[in-house]
């Protein structure tokens, strides 16, 4: 590795919505500073739905593996991995489509994928150098995601209700849960409390060198 190369240590994030993994993810990288800390989230990887009816795509299932580009997501991580800089989509979830405008962004010495689903591709735990499942009570979980989906997504009370139910907790049960079991590292996060951060900071700490 030349000098000034970067070979980014990898970490997973998996747990249901509303378990707090993007709340650790950005504790992280203020402990560790924007410049050693890249968050890389799966969101903006759905498919895109644009060829879709409006009333169509508030059919569509999001919390299983097939609502996800995993290929573009896995290409993306291998070129970070590797010390490339790519074209990130950006993603509109109120309307369920993929925008024109991509962000550019560069590898950093810490990587943080977080996302439901990010340790259900072998391919994904493949690429990470430490997995960590966040576990929260199914209620918490619910209350935080209404709280998101309804202020920062612009969804009404009755539809994230009717999906929680149809989707998310079935979806829960079905390919999250099961994913804890690849964890090399298990956080409580029901009270957002920072000693479960500390765990993981004090992890990384012990195995990357800045």
């Amino acid at each position: 590795m030349t000098k000034g190369e970067i070979r980014p240590y990898i970490i997973g994030l998996c747990g249901g919505s509303g378990s707090g993994k993007t709340t650790i993810a950005q504790r992280i990288r203020d402990q560790l500073g924007e410049k050693e800390v890249l968050i890389f989230d799966h969101d903006p990887y759905y498919r895109d739905l644009s060829h879709l009816r409006d009333e169509e795509r508030e059919k569509v299932n999001f919390d299983c593996p097939e609502a996800l580009d995993l290929d573009f997501f896995i290409y993306h991580l291998r070129e970070l991995k590797s010390g490339r800089s790519i074209k990130k989509p950006v993603y509109d979830f109120v309307h369920h489509i993929r925008k024109e405008e991509v962000v550019e962004v560069f590898p950093k010495n810490v990587i943080l994928v977080e996302g439901i689903l990010v340790f259900v591709d072998q391919r994904l735990r493949d690429l990470m150098d430490l997995k960590v499942f966040i576990e929260v009570d199914a209620d918490i979980r619910l209350i935080r995601r209404l709280t998101r989906d309804l202020f920062e997504r612009g969804r009404s009370f009755e539809g994230v209700i009717s999906q929680y139910l149809t989707n998310v907790y079935p979806m829960y049960k079905k390919f999250v849960e099961p994913l804890r079991e690849y964890a090399e590292l298990i956080l409580n996060n029901n009270e957002e409390d920072e000693k479960e951060t500390k765990k993981l900071l004090d992890r990384i700490n012990t195995l990357v060198s800045y």
